[in-house]
């Protein structure tokens, strides 16, 4: 494959920009609906204890720890008419939406232990088969692309549409599918809402993995090949990988990323009872600070490669990172000091809404140009082993992710149990000493995250002018192709 025939990909248009974009939305969906509501639809709404709930999400965890980087490392060395990546795209749009749509649609007389196999063999389905959607398709963004600023503008719009694709399907399932009722005020218990909520979920991922699958499919002739064929074997395989992710920007990345979502499991976790215990906001007032996500993910969407082109992503993951980081735990300290007007005042929200608005725009900005920093690497990689290891990476980051929202949710259940705030306890019932601790253990546990997240990205070597003589370099070689 020439390299002049790949040089219509370099610059992907506004189409195929959204079309890429588009399947971020089935992530956001499931991410989403996993780590938000499941719990409470299987141990609250269906009665499955808490811990048999967690078991399953853990267990197909596992499966993930082996799945990501063998879907990776085939995706990276599959050979067909339709290249290495979109087969595995095709073959994965169904299945997970199916599996998906009885996640949240279980039969009504199973037994708890049939209940939770139920949850486990579905859970498990819906991650391996969008493991094959996902991979292959966030390492296109290195195949799409060669040009270091294009690589930002595609992942913004994946990340824009990942966070408000899943925050869309939230909102209609709480505003209009969850019906409250005399015994049910706040409508969790409504069976047919949650139904309708998998149904909703389901097809939307599946028309998002249709879109992105179709709408990048014209790209396959210009797209990367695979090595050349040689004989592997398991030990092979095995060095072949430690070799890729032995690159010393993917470890920086790779670290960066673990701590930056332990951050974001414990924030995730912590954000309702912060709004509730700390701030006392009504359910009105959440809502409105949920709906700032749209607001900021649009700023988002326009920072993120506007900081990428003037100071290069590194500068500008870093700049973007500490201040979006030290702001987000500002009110809540500012609060323990007592430099905020009192709870229950309009000042106190309107302060507290332009802050997330304006924070949550820089967190997801930070997102967008780490995501696109991985993508840089592959070159880097190519000279260094002959191999094309867009699979590899981004699943690694994928596993990680997975991971470290897990372990984050675990690190926010500590601080609850310090703060002696226990399951069933109301806002009001909370003690001062309770609130503050709460609002310390909140503010310093993200601070201390993230400020080590931006240490570990701080070791990422690959500058504009890095990627660029990468590029020199591989085109003096007479061609991109990898070696055996």
């Amino acid at each position: 494959m020439a390299a002049v025939s790949r040089s219509a990909a370099q610059t992907p248009g506004l189409f195929t920009r959204l079309a890429y974009g588009v399947g971020g939305a089935a992530g956001g969906i499931k991410n989403n609906g996993f780590d938000y509501v499941l719990l409470l639809f299987y141990s609250q709404v269906l009665g499955l204890s808490a811990v048999l709930v967690a078991a399953a999400m853990w267990i197909a965890l596992l499966f993930d720890a082996v799945s990501d980087p063998v879907v990776g490392y085939w995706s990276d060395n599959l050979r067909t008419k339709w290249g290495r990546r979109h087969p595995l795209m095709y073959v994965a749009m169904a299945p997970v939406a199916i599996a998906y749509f009885f996640v949240w649609n279980p039969p009504s007389d199973l037994t708890e232990m049939g209940l939770f196999s139920w949850l486990l063999t579905l859970t498990v389905s819906v991650r391996l088969m969008y493991t094959l959607f996902e991979v292959p398709s966030t390492a296109l963004a290195a195949e799409l692309s060669q040009d270091y600023d294009a690589r930002t503008s595609l992942m913004s719009f994946r990340y824009f549409f990942a966070w408000v694709g899943g925050l869309t399907v939230q909102v209609v399932l709480f505003m209009f599918l969850l019906k409250p009722s005399e015994g049910d005020p706040s409508g969790f218990f409504h069976l047919p809402g949650w139904h309708s909520y998998g149904l909703i979920g389901a097809s939307c991922i599946f028309v998002a993995v249709l879109i992105t699958s179709l709408g990048t499919h014209r790209h396959i002739p210009h797209l990367k090949a695979p090595p050349s064929p040689r004989k592997l074997t398991p030990v092979k395989v095995i060095g072949e990988i430690w070799e890729t992710v032995s690159n010393p920007s993917f470890r920086a990345l790779f670290l960066a990323t673990l701590f930056g979502l332990l951050a974001s499991g414990v924030s995730a976790t912590l954000n309702q009872y912060i709004n509730g215990f700390f701030w006392e906001f009504t359910s009105k007032q959440i809502s409105g600070l949920t709906a700032a996500v749209y607001v900021s993910s649009i700023l988002a969407l326009v920072l993120a490669p506007l900081a990428g082109r003037m100071f290069g992503k590194k500068k500008a993951a870093i700049a973007i990172g500490l201040l979006a980081f030290t702001i987000a735990p500002a009110p809540v300290i500012a609060r323990q000091f007592g430099l905020l007007p009192p709870n229950g005042t309009e000042a106190l929200y309107m302060i507290v809404l332009s802050v997330t608005v304006v924070d949550l725009a820089l967190i997801i900005a930070y997102q967008m140009l780490a995501a696109s920093m991985v993508a840089d690497i592959v070159e880097e990689n190519e000279l260094a082993t002959g191999r094309r290891s867009e699979g590899i990476y981004f699943a690694g980051i994928s596993f990680m992710r997975k991971l470290a929202q897990g372990v984050g949710v675990l690190s926010a259940s500590f601080i609850l149990a310090a703060a002696a705030i226990t399951p069933g306890m109301r806002p009001a019932e909370a003690s001062e000493q309770a609130v503050r601790t709460l609002g310390w253990g909140y503010a310093l546990t993200l601070l201390f995250l993230w400020m080590v997240m931006i240490l570990c990205i701080s070791f990422y070597r690959i500058s504009r002018e890095d990627h660029e003589r990468n590029l020199r370099e591989l085109a003096s070689r007479g061609t991109t192709e990898p070696t055996p």
